[in-house]
């Protein structure tokens, strides 16, 4: 088996070697890379699963209206949210908020007074949600100057943006392991190959197919264990130093890494990469035996 030693069976493969290295670097490599894409996927479906909830419990009325018109359509907006069913809150921003949505593109200097800024209210729902056709009614009628917004129209690519990077997350971490089979595949093939005389002696001294295969099969395996360990290790290490939730210079990779119980994923790559090893190993010594003769 796997976990007992047996010497005589070990020499049959060589210990060291073209096939050794290029097994250890390629199992490392793959599974760098599987906690990269591993990290992916998870980031991607906290960041769907927030977007979802944050933006579907969120709504804007952006109030446009002469200026001296403005203040009492505010007023008017709140009081009808004040008693909207599955309104949680609503204020108006203010005029620093205000300033500071516009910053980006305007500059920090803007000056409210001096464009026809309309007036925004944030509205929270509560659990249950809102009617968001009614309440575009009852604007309609009483505030003339309101439009209600409630981020349908760009929440759900978002999400789905998010979705797919997920998905593509999942998929990169099959075609790891498909890789990963490939060049176990080759590094096994390529081992039984120069050792096709070795086999042939074995046979001639009794050694069964199978006992010739398990000596491979455990070997590689071992290998691949080994050096997937090791590109876990670097991975779940170069994932730690990555920019986290609280890093002002973060972007796009702010949330990447694992989160909580998520750092237990990783500890899988070692173990189901050795199991794709032993599969792809056990494919290959019995076909290339089959061919020996």
């Amino acid at each position: 088996m796997l976990a007992s030693r047996d010497r005589h069976a070990d020499r049959v493969v060589p210990p060291s070697g073209f096939t050794a290295q290029l097994t250890l670097f390629a199992a490392a490599a793959m599974a760098f890379l599987a906690v990269f894409a591993l990290a992916l996927s998870l980031a991607s479906g906290r960041l769907a699963a927030r977007w979802g909830d944050e933006l579907a419990r969120s709504a804007t009325i952006r109030i446009t209206a002469p200026q001296d018109q403005q203040s009492a359509q505010v007023e008017a907006a709140l009081r009808i949210l004040e008693t909207t069913k599955g309104v949680r809150t609503a204020r108006a921003l203010t005029d620093a908020e205000q300033q500071a949505l516009l910053a980006p593109w305007f500059g920090a200097d803007l000056a409210l007074d001096t464009l026809p800024v309309p007036r925004l209210i944030e509205v929270i729902e509560d659990a249950d949600g809102m009617d968001p056709a009614g309440l575009r009614l009852r604007l309609a009628a009483e505030v003339p100057g309101a439009v209600l917004d409630d981020h349908s129209r760009w929440r759900a690519p978002l999400v789905s943006a998010a979705s797919r990077l997920r998905t593509l997350g999942w998929t990169s971490t099959l075609l790891i392991a498909a890789v990963m089979a490939a060049m176990v595949t080759l590094a096994a093939n390529a081992a039984l190959a120069a050792n096709a005389q070795v086999i042939s002696v074995l046979r001639l001294v009794g050694a069964t197919d199978a006992y010739i295969a398990q000596a491979f099969i455990r070997r590689f395996t071992i290998r691949t264990l080994i050096g997937a360990s090791a590109g876990m290790a670097l991975g779940m290490v170069a994932v730690l130093f990555m920019p986290g939730g609280n890093d002002e210079t973060a972007t796009f990779l702010t949330g990447l890494g694992f989160q909580g119980w998520h750092w237990i994923t990783p500890l899988l790559v070692p173990p189901l990469a050795a199991l794709v090893a032993f599969l792809a190993t056990r494919m290959a010594a019995r076909r290339t035996l089959e061919t020996l003769t």
